[in-house]
């Protein structure tokens, strides 16, 4: 088996080096104000139930009323923990508009007008921070296709009269220049990375390489229609340009580091030299949620299978379907990869291989997903059967949907699984073939394969199934496989590559990067939750996050680089319902030119 199984061991004994489809809540976290998203408390009040805050020893806590009379803290409710306790009990929202947490929002921003983001730029505060954000919507900027916002950033920094430069990794590197008497204070590294996840409607007729983000606003959101937003991590670039823009911030010296491929390879962290910066402390921007400080992430890396295979020519006297599996959420297959969502590779296979032998069903390509870390939202094949079998098949088809419809009711209430008559196809896979590539589908695990010990509610190691194109006699395969714990990340990466192998094809593991061991001391976690606290009278949540942030992989080459994360609130990222929620990009973008004011002498 070809491996290149490039795990860094640089970060031993880690305490909970995050991974979790939201990032892990303390046992009993501080209740928010009205003024704050509080995704617990908007989880149980959009699912029908009464949230009510009250007093107790350890602060305020947050709890869900049911109208059984029972009730459930409301961060065991979001993360599933709990339930009312009649299980017959219905919510007073339908099943057509259960929502997910990420999809928690106001009524009234659901239904809101959509006005463009151009058009609604002069309504928008911060000023600067969301013209940076729409400039960068204006170029095309998808993994592995980054010369034209390397290009903008340089052009950028260059003409604000900044030292600007681009390393061998493609990375670009501003450096501003201390304020007069603040050349003594540490130096500070504002990074995030240049790349957007593509994914789109399968039906929309939109270029990532070529074509501008149309983004619209709608209520408190910044959403797209049929695309991602491009918001993570494009939200957290337009904020480092605007610190770099500031004529009154007056700071120690600070370097913006905007990163290549975050979302593929993290080729840019892997590139990243070690006398590449200059600062002691690092504030990375690629959070997704506001008031929430994350201090350890996981560990992950990419799997893929790459093939060839022999087509053989179709019968011509068999009907022809294409199947189409959609309306799914989709999502991060870090920080979603716990909602339970339903993944439509597994579910087109999952029918494809109840009816292969009853149906006559033959294969000629099957295809799904945009990216390794997205969970994946379509998928379609393209199948032949005896005409005499197409009425029984549509019967069995329509009882598969029914199927899983009502098992994910709650968290798909938008699925369907379309069939279509279409033009037979020449060429098909062999028979042989087929049943061995479904079967290594269906056994490729998928979600989450263990939660943490240490944490409640983290997740620990999962592995998502993000990319099957089968089809022209060419098989990919891609997987992104994600732990806390290095060696539960090699054991389910060998879990996967196990089935392949057993498929007999080649595996190759590639581009592992470490955790972020999580520094509850962190001095900049200190002055951070001083500084929040002083100006929102509350305390942040402090967590470590399932998902991959280029802390880890930086810390390695950076030992001692003091570090967090923080940014605005997003939903859905990696799918085209990613929207921003334009209130906490304020609220983050005040919290971070107060901190870079009050940065320490070095």
């Amino acid at each position: 088996m070809k491996q290149k199984f490039i795990i860094l061991l640089i970060l031993t004994g880690l305490f909970v080096t995050a991974c979790s489809p939201e990032p892990t809540q303390p046992a009993n976290p501080t209740a928010e104000t009205s003024d704050m998203v509080n995704p617990a408390s908007q989880f149980c009040v959009a699912r029908g139930y009464q949230s009510e805050i009250r007093d107790e020893d350890d602060g305020q806590v947050g709890y869900c009323l049911f109208p059984d009379g029972s009730e459930c803290e409301e961060w065991a409710f979001f993360r599933g923990e709990c339930t009312p306790a009649s299980e017959t009990e219905e919510s007073d929202v339908p099943p057509e508009t259960s929502v997910t947490p990420t999809e928690a929002a106001d009524e009234g921003d659901q239904s809101a007008v959509k006005v463009s983001f151009k058009d609604a730029l002069e309504d928008l505060e911060p000023q600067d921070v969301f013209h940076n954000f729409y400039d960068i919507t204006q170029v095309p900027r998808p993994s592995g296709q980054m010369e034209q916002i390397q290009a903008f950033l340089l052009s950028f920094g260059q003409d604000l009269g900044l030292e600007t430069i681009m390393d061998e990794a493609g990375n670009v590197i501003i450096r501003k220049p201390a304020s007069p008497g603040m050349e003594n204070r540490k130096g500070v590294i504002l990074q995030a990375h240049m790349d957007m996840v593509p994914a789109k409607d399968r039906d929309l007729d939109f270029d990532f390489a070529t074509d501008p983000i149309e983004a619209f606003v709608s209520g408190d959101y910044l959403v797209t229609e049929g695309t991602t937003l491009g918001a993570d991590d494009g939200i957290g670039m337009a904020m480092i340009m605007a610190v770099m823009q500031s004529k009154t911030l007056v700071s120690g010296p600070i370097e913006g580091l905007f990163t290549v491929n975050e979302e593929t390879d993290m080729s840019g962290a892997f590139g990243l030299k070690q006398d590449a910066l200059q600062g002691s402390i690092l504030i990375n921007l690629d959070s997704e949620w506001d008031g929430v400080f994350l201090i350890g992430a996981a560990g992950g890396g990419h799997i893929s299978v790459s093939a060839n295979y022999q087509q053989v020519p179709a019968p011509t006297e068999l009907a022809a379907y294409q199947i189409e599996v959609q309306g799914l959420k989709g999502g991060h297959s870090g920080v979603d990869i716990h909602l339970g969502r339903g993944h439509a590779i597994k579910l087109l296979v999952r029918l494809l291989k109840g009816a292969i032998e009853p149906y006559e069903l033959l294969l000629a390509s099957l295809n799904g997903g945009n990216a390794s870390n997205a969970i994946p939202r379509e998928a379609a094949a393209v199948v032949l059967l005896p005409k005499e079998q197409v009425e029984s098949f549509t019967e069995y088809l329509q009882s598969f949907e029914n199927t899983v419809k009502s098992e994910l009711s709650v968290v798909e209430p938008d699925l369907s699984i379309e069939l279509v008559e279409i033009e037979p196809p020449t060429e098909m896979i062999d028979q042989d073939l087929q049943l061995v590539l479904l079967d290594a589908l269906y056994a490729t695990p998928q979600g989450v394969m263990r939660m943490s010990d240490a944490l409640p509610g983290l997740v620990e190691t999962s592995n998502n199934l993000g990319v099957v194109a089968i089809q022209d006699g060419q098989i990919q395969v891609d997987c992104t496989p994600r732990s806390s714990v290095d060696s539960a990340l090699e054991d389910v990466s060998q879990m996967v590559a196990s089935v392949w192998e057993l498929a007999g094809y080649e595996v190759e593991l590639a581009n592992y990067y470490p955790g972020w061991n999580p520094n509850p001391e962190s001095p900049i976690l200190e002055l951070m939750n001083a500084t929040y606290q002083e100006m929102y009278g509350k305390a942040p949540e402090v967590m470590a996050v399932h998902a991959g942030l280029e802390c880890g992989m930086i810390g390695g080459k950076y030992p001692g680089m003091d570090m967090i994360s923080i940014g605005p609130t997003l939903s859905d990222v990696h799918s085209p319902s990613e929207r921003l929620l334009i209130p906490t990009v304020g609220h983050v973008m005040d919290l971070l030119l107060a901190v870079l004011e009050n940065i320490p002498e070095g």
